[in-house]
């Protein structure tokens, strides 16, 4: 039997430890070369006044092992505010204990809790175990949509500062 997990949210005395496990997350999407944040940028952004985003530890016997680092949004077609889980990761040596699960579901009771229309993710479409966890637990796969992006100097030309 698994140790239960603590699930809890993040305080800035958590960055490091929530920067350990994007590492470790990026690692496993294979985009390490994307993860820039540093601990300082984590704690003013995740912890700093305003701050749009939140965060989950999930801990087991005092070991950090899972995140959920998650946001608002907002649906106009429901008129109503929603919540987008960013990222949700464990770590492998913990996975198939349940401890992604009830991270998920932790996430799931905020979203409920705060009165959400929505909640949603994106998963990598080669992540074929995360994809089938997640359709277990009824989330439903929006093929029709597609996510565009633009970054760095593509969105400065884009908001008409860059060259």
């Amino acid at each position: 039997m698994n140790p239960p997990p603590d699930i809890r949210r993040a305080t800035r005395e958590d960055a490091s430890v929530l920067l350990g496990l994007i590492r470790e997350l990026a690692e496993y999407e294979k985009l390490a070369h994307l993860a820039v944040a540093d601990a300082a940028l984590l704690e003013r952004e995740l912890f700093g006044p305003g701050s749009p985003a939140e965060a989950l530890v999930c801990r087991v016997g005092g070991e950090a092992v899972g995140m959920a680092i998650y946001f608002h949004n907002f649906s106009t077609f429901l008129g109503r505010k929603g919540l987008y889980l960013e990222d949700l990761f464990v770590k492998p040596e913990h996975r198939g204990c349940g401890y992604g699960k009830a991270l998920l579901l932790a996430t799931a009771r905020i979203a409920h809790e705060r009165a959400c229309g929505r909640f949603e993710w994106m998963v990598l479409d080669w992540n074929t175990p995360s994809i089938r966890f997640y359709e277990s637990l009824g989330a439903v796969r929006m093929d029709e949509w597609r996510l565009f992006r633009v970054t760095g100097e593509a969105l400065a030309k884009l908001a008409g500062t860059g060259a």
